[in-house]
């Protein structure tokens, strides 16, 4: 009975009671080896990156010297709004053109009625219509309209006058009036200092008669005196020196 008990005493003093570090062992070398799977991927994960990022910067460089400047989204807002102005710019010298064009259809209309007019009355010796850089000109003599030395139309000089009156309201454009005389002195007692007054108050004469008798607008009419300083004719004789005395009546073609 003595030995057993002793023998029994000795299994129990070797029992192994440190088996759970094997386990704690097994448990850090499998943590060890997912950190450094882990890591591995992480490694890989970032050098593909870096690959994919150099590879995009050099097609978007690539890209930039095959796109025209402007083309990514504040270059396209830029080119919008470039194109915008470069549309209202078109827009603006259609409209320019086209007004342009209308003023040239008038002032041909004009010109064809006036003439027709001026035959139809047998005119041609008194007034005349032309073509002029400038504009139509309508040209009236001045005995047609004023007695010698005077400022005062003649009743005579009405019916042109009229018949003119009825074609400008329709137009879009200024109306020069411009007075003109010869080179030769008023005579003694004139009602006007020189040359100078007297075309001057010819071609206001026929501005008032526009604007008074006819109830046209005003700010559509200039009022000139040039004197002789415009001469259409040498003032060596009496013939040339009729033609430079006149008044003019011009559509200007520029509205201002």
């Amino acid at each position: 009975m003595i030995t057993v008990a002793r023998k029994t005493k000795k299994n129990a003093d070797h029992e192994n009671h440190e088996r759970w570090l094997i386990t704690y062992a097994d448990l850090i070398t499998l943590l060890l080896i997912f950190f450094v799977i882990m890591y591995a991927m992480s490694k890989i994960d970032n050098e593909k990156y870096q690959v994919l990022a150099s590879a995009l910067s050099f097609e978007f460089k690539k890209a930039e010297t095959v796109m025209p400047q402007g083309q990514g989204v504040l270059g396209q807002v830029s080119t919008a709004k470039a194109r915008d102005g470069e549309k209202t710019e078109d827009d603006e010298k259609d409209k320019k053109e086209k007004e342009e064009q209308e003023r040239e259809k008038q002032l041909e209309d004009l010109l064809a009625k006036v003439q027709m007019y001026i035959e139809e009355q047998n005119l041609q010796a008194q007034v005349s219509a032309a073509d002029t850089p400038r504009g139509v000109a309508v040209t009236l003599k001045d005995l047609f309209l004023f007695d010698l030395g005077k400022a005062e139309l003649k009743k005579e000089a009405y019916p042109v006058l009229n018949q003119l009156a009825t074609l400008f309201p329709t137009l879009n454009a200024t109306i020069s009036i411009e007075g003109h005389t010869d080179n030769l002195p008023l005579a003694t007692g004139s009602l006007y200092k020189d040359n100078w007054g007297l075309s001057n108050e010819r071609s206001l004469s026929v501005l008032r008669y526009f604007v008074y008798n006819e109830g046209m607008d005003p700010k559509k009419f200039i009022s000139t005196g040039y004197a002789d300083t415009r001469p259409v004719a040498d003032n060596d004789t009496p013939e040339n020196r009729s033609k430079n005395r006149r008044v003019e009546i011009v559509v200007l073609r520029d509205k201002d």
